[in-house]
């Protein structure tokens, strides 16, 4: 087969879908990308353009030693789209990655329709054999994510996965920043030190706090506790992702449990050197300041109960919010049960999954897996055979885990993932600094496993 003749079909234009599209396409792939959004938006997506960052703006951490730093060299070395515009539209976020939503979205949806090689399709697709058979396309790429329709959600429990389908994921609110009273908060960033010098890019901090003492934290959670939440439907059960649990639900289990999650006070000292009791942390949603998210506060609140709870936080008396939290659904397979490792179906060989609906979380994680199966698609036009990715790489951990993992359970990227490193006994016996030790050992064979497979990508 080659590749001027090939033709792939893809699924949705979410981050899985942008990447894998960008990917082939720039090797000389014709793609068809059908994306269903320009005719029906989903529950939790607010806008038609593609690559709509749903739950919060953060593309997670820049710093190299970290899981999220390490995906995205390996991103970066694939030729990304994401994170090309990702760096081209970054909003100030201490040591994260966090973008302008609108214009990250709008820019990437303009530069796929003016890809020679990508042709875009408006629908809603209900059988993904019929319409690449329709296309004479070559091989399909399922890349739906999260918000998949209910037809093909139909097809896909009907033809490949059986029942176990979903689970439930939320968002978190964005506040209007010219509402919010700023005298009763204070910029602090947790990891970036501050700099009195006006010059230095740590003179301005990137996140706003609202600190709380015992008694007013220990209102606030059983405000949350009380609050009216949005139920389940009957048919389907709660099973949400453990990193990125309701806010309301944390509060659920433990009085205590928020504060040593998102409302942690640490690192968040006040200007008199003192320490609040607990911490709600606000990121910005664009550059210019307008708009904030509340950093973990996905919430199953109804939309009057956000307003009522959220307004008696200090600095919120008079907030108005953009756009509230709300719970939806999110779908994934059983990728060790139903998929091969270039995530092929194993029922249908010519078709493919990516992003989210692998079972991997969060934006790069599901980007990244876009990637991987259009680099294995070319592959294989190519033919060659499955490239496996060393287990000590990013892609190569996720792969192995949501192909090995018996109980089907969602994962970010983590060091968890990863083969464990060896320490000297000098390093292991810093106890100060042997986690952070371990984590930059074991990036650095990452990146070094990843460099190794330079050239095999086409």
């Amino acid at each position: 087969m080659k590749a001027l003749d090939s033709k792939v079909l893809i699924i949705g234009a979410g981050l899985a879908g942008t990447d894998a599209a960008w990917f082939l396409a720039n090797h000389g792939i014709k793609v068809v990308l059908a994306e269903v959004k320009k005719t029906k938006l989903g529950p939790a997506q607010k806008m038609d353009t593609y690559a709509e960052l749903v739950c919060t703006n953060s593309l997670k951490s820049l710093n190299p030693d970290s899981g999220h730093g390490l995906l995205k060299y390996e991103m970066k070395g694939l030729g990304s789209l994401i994170l090309e515009m990702g760096h081209k539209h970054a909003v100030p976020a201490g040591d994260a990655l966090a973008v302008d939503r609108e214009e990250f979205s709008k820019d990437i949806t303009n530069t796929l329709k003016n890809h020679e090689n990508i042709e875009l399709m408006d629908l809603e697709v209900s059988d993904p054999i019929l319409l690449a058979k329709e296309l004479e396309a070559d091989f399909t790429i399922v890349a739906s994510g999260p918000l998949t329709t209910e037809p093909l959600s139909d097809w896909i429990m009907k033809n490949i996965s059986g029942d176990d389908f979903y689970f439930y994921d939320a968002i978190a609110p964005v506040v209007d920043a010219d509402s919010l009273d700023f005298s009763k908060m204070y910029f602090k960033d947790r990891h970036k030190p501050y700099s009195d010098d006006p010059n230095s890019e740590n003179a301005e901090a990137d996140y706003l706090n609202i600190p709380l003492e015992k008694p007013a934290y220990l209102k606030f959670m059983n405000d949350l506790i009380e609050a009216e939440k949005v139920p389940a439907q009957n048919f389907e059960q709660e099973k949400f992702f453990e990193a990125c649990l309701p806010i309301d639900l944390m509060a659920e289990r433990g009085e205590e449990t928020p504060r040593f999650g998102p409302m942690k006070p640490i690192g968040l000292e006040k200007e008199d050197g003192s320490i609040p009791y607990a911490c709600i942390q606000l990121r910005k949603e664009n550059l210019l300041g307008s708009a904030y998210n509340l950093v973990g506060f996905q919430t199953r609140l109804k939309y009057p109960e956000q307003v009522r709870v959220f307004k008696t936080l200090p600095g919120f008396e008079e907030a108005s919010f953009i756009h509230l939290g709300s719970v939806h659904r999110n779908s994934f397979l059983n990728a060790r049960k139903l998929l091969n490792w270039d995530l092929s179906s194993k029922e249908f060989p010519n078709l493919y999954f990516a992003g989210q609906m692998t079972g991997v979380e969060g934006y790069t994680e599901s980007a990244t897996m876009g990637l991987y199966v259009a680099m294995q698609i070319l592959r294989k036009i190519n033919g060659k055979e499955l490239l496996k990715f060393p287990f000590e790489t990013g892609i190569g951990a996720l792969v192995n885990y949501i192909m090995t993992v018996k109980k089907p359970t969602p994962s970010n990227i983590n060091f968890g993932l990863l083969p464990s490193v060896e320490l000297t006994k000098e390093e292991r016996r810093n106890r100060k600094e042997r986690k952070k030790i371990k984590k930059a050992k074991a990036a650095a064979r990452a990146r070094d496993a990843f460099d190794s497979l330079k050239g095999e990508f086409a």
